[in-house]
């Protein structure tokens, strides 16, 4: 399991050249790539994408490369931009009734009019980016894992306070039946008191009408689920691939059995727990956000 948190730093320096990468990664449901990149290394950018993706699966992912080059830098004009430039001011030129000439200054400021040639990046820069940026994902990788593994024990410590729970809940949920029992007998007594009425109570009637209640205010099928989930949750931690999404998922099956705990019961004792069980699970819910 890990962690869609981290931070890698990678370098390498050939004779006339030194590349510095570095990779920062927080939480998102998806693969966000944000390459920041200088104009003359576009053409790696496919290439360096694609090495993220064989190495994380999800969050949002930010490059940042620093180079210095020593030797000299080969410039080709961008045709097609400073065509269009002079066109328009041509056309102010005539529409507007302007003299003067353009600038060569101003022109040569113009963003992306210079462009570094495509064939300036020798392979041996080529393969020096590329080195630091899996150095980079390296030490990323090994952060994210770092930071798993610190969410997995504080995983495991929630889904124990929730097990905490559990006998104390299917220890109350026993006595429901007895309960019903007790209580609509008094209410039965109480009713016939007030009325001054002979009527006996009927003992197979009430008994049928306690069973009814007390199956519908059974728990065990939900207090099995949780345990389920909870086995289920606690294997899916200790897997290495993507486990965030499933864990999730889990988190919510786990929310939807103590909210049904909570609700077909009256039983103080079973009503404070399965609150404390809810929790726990929100916070659980908060941890695996960050979980890959």
């Amino acid at each position: 399991m890990k962690s869609m948190t981290g931070f890698g730093r990678g370098a390498a320096a050939g004779e006339k050249f030194a590349v510095s990468v570095e990779i920062k990664t927080v939480n998102n449901r998806f693969l966000d790539l944000n390459l920041r990149l200088a104009n003359e290394l576009q053409t790696l950018e496919a290439n360096l994408k694609r090495l993220i993706s064989l190495r994380l699966s999800r969050g949002r992912v930010e490059v940042f490369i620093n180079y210095e080059r020593a030797s000299d830098v080969a410039y080709e004009l961008n045709r097609p931009l400073i065509n269009g430039y002079l066109s328009a001011l041509k056309t102010m030129q005539t529409e507007f009734t302007l003299s003067g000439e353009p600038d060569l200054n101003v022109i040569a400021r113009l963003p992306n009019a210079l462009q570094t040639k495509a064939d300036d990046l020798s392979a041996e820069f080529i393969e020096a980016v590329e080195t630091s940026f899996n150095i980079a994902l390296d030490e990323l990788e090994k952060m994210r894992e770092a930071e798993g593994e610190s969410l997995k024990t504080e995983l495991t410590e929630r889904l124990l306070s929730i097990e905490n729970h559990l006998p104390r809940i299917e220890s109350e949920s026993a006595n429901v039946a007895e309960e019903y029992h007790l209580r609509l007998s008094k209410r039965v007594a109480d009713f016939l008191a007030k009325s001054d009425s002979q009527i006996e109570i009927d003992q197979a009637r009430l008994a049928q009408e306690v069973a009814y209640l007390a199956d519908r205010s059974d728990i065990s099928e939900e207090i099995t689920r949780l345990k389920i989930h909870l086995e289920q949750f606690r294997a899916i931690m200790h897997e290495e691939k993507e486990v965030g999404k499933r864990l999730d998922f889990l988190t919510q099956e786990l929310n939807r059995e103590a909210n049904t705990i909570a609700s077909k019961t009256n039983n103080i004792t079973v009503k404070e727990s399965a609150l404390s069980i809810k929790s726990y699970i929100e916070k659980i819910r908060e941890q695996i956000q960050n979980v890959e």
